[in-house]
């Protein structure tokens, strides 16, 4: 049995592809995420699977991409616990019975080994797809989809934030994946020529499809993508990035291109891990500037935190003295009532 876990940065075609692999015939447990306005085609994601990853990464907090480079360790600790692998056991021990599963969402990178440590246990042979998108699109996607509605300054912010956690994302991912089958496929190749792109995958991860891709006969498929799907093609013209930044985001793309078709290439292993020690210096060098604003920041949300505790205990004691007031006012006219009695009896 196949649990095939289909992971990436978000936006980057990962529900492309696992409406692309449902229809090639891999089961997806029910009940799906509905389709929304922002994925109007579908997600493709079992519903428990996103509300136990929500459970799990966002007390951390983890986001499904995170500039952080430790967000990794902490995702991976909250994913230890062992109420969140006994959790997932119960579900996943029931989601078996196919032999070919598969889980789709972004965040699965983020707690893979609680993954591969119940599905194993289950006697499942776990393998990942990892959806590549080129960051500039990632993130104009992400703006489309969340930030239509946000000021200039702030998109701006977040570009360059979504940019460096993109990077990060490429990392983590890759490391988390290392040492199993796994497979990487280009968003643009998925939607362009997508049989290519699923043959590839399905043959570095050992899985079936039910139709003979090579024949070139019409497929489902062949309703379900088109170039079209590709409308966030920009540059980096379009965004406004650091140089420092666009270049380590070029240079990760370079590398983690370099796995579609050797998924364990050990130069482009090597690479990310020394674009990585990188991203950890141009971070730590990040925080530093920005240590007066974050402190700023900081004091200034624990400022508002105390007006917020003030006017709170100010309403309270307006709603005591007003209990107060009719607790008098019903005390006057009860003892008024009484001397009224006594007066007539």
């Amino acid at each position: 049995m196949k649990l095939v876990l289909v992971t990436g940065s978000g936006r980057s075609g990962t529900s492309s592809v696992a409406g692309t692999l449902k229809r090639l015939g891999l089961h997806i447990p029910q009940p799906e995420v509905e389709a929304d306005e922002a994925n109007p085609r579908g997600y493709y994601e079992p519903l428990w699977v996103t509300e136990f990853h929500k459970d799990v990464l966002n007390p951390v907090p983890v986001r499904t991409i995170d500039t952080r480079p430790d967000a990794g360790a902490i995702a991976a600790e909250a994913g230890s616990a062992p109420e969140v692998e006994a959790r997932l056991r119960e579900w996943l021990a029931g989601q078996l019975d196919a032999p070919q599963v598969l889980v789709k969402d972004p965040r699965a990178f983020w707690i893979l080994p609680v993954w591969n440590r119940v599905a194993g246990g289950l006697g499942a042979d776990v393998v990942t797809l990892t959806m590549l998108r080129h960051p500039t699109e990632v993130v104009r996607s992400r703006d489309t989809a969340y930030l239509t509605e946000q000021d200039p300054a702030f998109r701006r912010q977040r570009e360059t934030a979504n940019v460096a956690a993109w990077v990060n994302a490429a990392f983590q991912t890759e490391l988390a994946t290392r040492g199993r089958p796994r497979a990487f496929v280009r968003y643009s190749e998925l939607v362009e020529d997508w049989r290519t792109a699923m043959l590839r995958a399905g043959e570095q991860l050992g899985i079936a499809y039910d139709a003979d891709l090579a024949s070139g006969e019409p497929h489902p498929v062949d309703d379900f993508i088109d170039v079209s799907l590709n409308r966030s093609r920009i540059t980096w013209d379009d965004l406004a990035v650091p140089p420092v930044l666009r270049d380590l985001a070029d240079r990760t793309w370079a590398a983690v291109n370099t796995l579609v078709e050797e998924p364990h290439d050990p130069g482009a292993v090597a690479a990310l891990e020394q674009l990585q020690r990188e991203y950890v210096e141009l971070f730590d060098w990040s925080a530093a500037i920005a240590m007066d604003a974050t402190t700023a920041r900081v004091a200034e949300g624990k400022r508002e935190v105390r007006r917020r505790k003030d006017a709170e205990l100010a309403e309270v004691r307006r709603e005591l003295r007003a209990l107060r007031d009719e607790n008098a006012g019903l005390r006057t006219s009860l003892t008024n009532r009484v001397a009224r009695r006594l007066r007539r009896s």
